[in-house]
């Protein structure tokens, strides 16, 4: 069975949006006091269709795989690091495990291409197309197959979550490699301003990075089409979180976006369907050099500035309270006309003598 892409809509309904801004111009506020707040209320509105917007059992994914490229030392860390964090994220000591907790928000691992075999417990989804992808400098780092199957597999893996939000994480040494390529080439920029130091390459050995990267596009210059290119430069889990973004924004869940790797997922969601940004929710300016680059090629602006690099979803997880806050005030917030509060244009003009 071959992956399908699924339909979705366009979102933008101008009678609801005039409802929302009326709504929230007429809280007991000067208008546009809430400054972002006001406009992402107006998105999850519109993302969910209503003027009371109500977010419910938000679902944190957390897509890990490994990537044959990692060999030729793109980073800092060895391989081994991608199945040992995914351990530590089911036994909750991750950041992102305590960010989760905090704030109440399910928490779920989806092995997509460890090189490693898991013992299965509760919160772990066994989704392995591979043992980790090939070494994209020898050739596709997956097959048409296999990235077709983990398109399959995030899909599948969202219709079986509830709630109505997805919070988007990863984990996979060597993913903010791929993540570079897919900028490059689907944004058309040169890779050497895509590529930053990832997990924290010093700069001799970022420009040895650069290097391999040149070589991996050089390599793959026919993978032009979005899902080509996902294929030709690999990731398991970006491949697994592109289905579930897809999946979730044709069920119009709100879809928060976390850092550069699941920022790429998007990017390749969005060019396969551009509604799909619609949908989404950016968390945080990750610190990675080429998340600013991949926001502007999207046109959206992040919630957060903070120089986060961490991943995991680290970052959507931090911004969750601001998506509660922003549907609390739509929902609770009084009017002036149920407060008894005065509008400012009914406000009685002091010093100024009567004609």
């Amino acid at each position: 069975m071959s992956y399908t892409l699924p339909a979705i809509a366009d979102i933008a309904q101008t009678a609801l949006a005039e409802r929302l801004q009326h709504k929230l111009d007429n809280k007991t506020k000067p208008q546009g006091s809430l400054g972002r707040i006001e406009v992402l209320a107006q998105r999850i509105g519109l993302i969910l269709g209503t003027e009371a917007p109500e977010l419910q059992s938000p679902q944190l994914v957390v897509f890990a795989g490994d990537h044959g490229l990692a060999a030729r030392g793109v980073s800092a860390f060895p391989s081994d690091v991608t199945w040992q964090m995914v351990e530590n994220f089911l036994a909750g000591g991750a950041a992102v495990s305590v960010l989760a907790r905090q704030h109440g928000i399910g928490l779920t691992v989806v092995d997509c291409g460890v090189k490693h075999d898991f013992a299965p417990r509760p919160g772990l989804v066994i989704n392995k197309v591979a043992p980790g992808t090939a070494d994209a400098l020898e050739g596709p780092a997956m097959s048409s197959a296999q990235c077709d199957a983990a398109l399959r597999n995030g899909a599948a893996l969202v219709q079986g979550l509830s709630g109505n939000a997805l919070l988007l994480g990863e984990m996979g040494i060597g993913n903010t490699s791929a993540a570079s390529m897919l900028l490059a080439r689907l944004a058309g920029l040169a890779v050497a301003d895509c590529t930053g130091a990832g997990t924290g390459l010093d700069a001799e050995a970022v420009q040895r990075k650069i290097g391999i990267l040149r070589a991996v596009l050089e390599r793959h210059a026919e993978a032009r089409q979005p899902l080509e290119a996902l294929a030709a430069f690999g990731g398991f889990e970006i491949a697994t979180m592109v289905g579930a973004v897809l999946q979730a924004a044709s069920e119009r869940r709100v879809i928060v976006v976390d850092g550069f790797i699941a920022s790429s997922a998007v990017l390749v969601a969005s060019h396969v369907q551009p509604n799909v940004l619609q949908r989404c929710v950016f968390a945080h300016r990750s610190g990675e050099r080429g998340h600013a680059l991949m926001l502007a090629h999207l046109r959206v602006e992040p919630l957060l500035d903070l120089g986060l690099r961490l991943g995991e979803g680290s970052g959507a997880a931090m911004a969750w309270p601001l998506l509660q806050s922003a549907c609390a005030i739509l929902r609770e917030m009084a009017s002036f006309e149920a407060a008894g509060v005065s509008r400012q244009d009914e406000a009685p003009v002091v010093g100024v003598a009567p004609v």
